[in-house]
């Protein structure tokens, strides 16, 4: 039987109840080709539809992936000079991008090893990114005269800079998990040892936390990304204010003041 390329998995168990998996799992390098195009797309529909309250991005194998898959995806349209089909195809990944990005609830990915061009820009247009010690990133669409186009240098400026953007992207070069948790790039590094189940375990804490409110968060910082401080100022009365009407605010602030700080449960509602 033919395993999708990227599956989506929604653990409902007691300590992770709501909290999807999204698992790459197209060996032997995790390629980007057609048919994880394909599958992403609809991973990424799944999503939207189902609406979790979390979801971890994370790969199967000894790398996230190796990059894309040139002899399929960009040599034709290179040999034809293609430029609408190119352009299409480019559309195409930064809708799925910002559609990743704009998931209504906290998008965490994993990377224990090589994570190179797409599986990096889907990286950047999650929430957090944690990451072995043994990981290394790269954008490296220079090498073959490209830049990347899924929103990747871009949301890499927002982290680190347009600075270190520039250097990461335009020398092709691949950085380490230790060097990009400093430039910002990467939130969290987690022990080698483990780290599946440490991303899995941060992931499923953000599941059963308040994700209404999280929603907010990401909304008010969406807009000042796009719109600057003045502009999330002006989302943030409405976005908070509207938390006042859920379950989880009126249910937290009973228990804070019956129990004390800490004791609540959450249910996104």
């Amino acid at each position: 039987m033919t395993t999708r390329p990227v599956t989506v998995d929604v653990d409902t168990t007691d300590d992770a109840a709501g909290l999807a998996l999204v698992t790459v799992d197209h060996p032997p390098l995790n390629l980007y080709d057609q048919a994880l195009h394909e599958a992403l797309r609809d991973a990424v529909a799944e999503l939207e539809r189902v609406r979790p309250r979390a979801a971890l991005v994370r790969a199967e194998g000894k790398v996230v992936s190796g990059g894309v898959d040139v002899k399929q995806i960009f040599h034709p349209m290179a040999q034809a000079g293609d430029v609408d089909r190119g352009t299409r195809y480019f559309d195409e990944l930064v809708d799925l991008g910002r559609r990743i990005h704009r998931l209504p609830f906290p998008t965490v990915f994993a990377a224990h090893g090589l994570t190179l061009t797409w599986a990096f820009e889907v990286a950047l247009a999650c929430d957090l990114i944690v990451a072995s010690p043994r990981a290394s990133f790269g954008l490296i669409e220079a090498t073959v005269g490209l830049t990347p186009a899924m929103g990747g240098t871009q949301r890499l400026a927002e982290r680190a800079g347009p600075g270190r953007a520039r250097l990461l992207v335009m020398t092709g070069g691949r950085f380490g998990a230790e060097e990009l948790e400093r430039w910002g790039v990467v939130d969290r590094l987690l022990p080698a040892e483990g780290f599946d189940d440490a991303a899995r375990e941060l992931a499923a804490s953000l599941a059963a936390g308040p994700t209404r409110a999280h929603a907010a968060t990401k909304e008010i910082l969406r807009h000042l990304a796009e719109g600057g401080l003045e502009a999330a100022h002006r989302v943030t009365p409405g976005a908070a204010g509207q938390l006042f009407a859920t379950a989880d605010l009126q249910n937290a602030m009973a228990s804070f003041v019956e129990q004390g700080h800490g004791k609540a449960t959450f249910r996104g509602e």
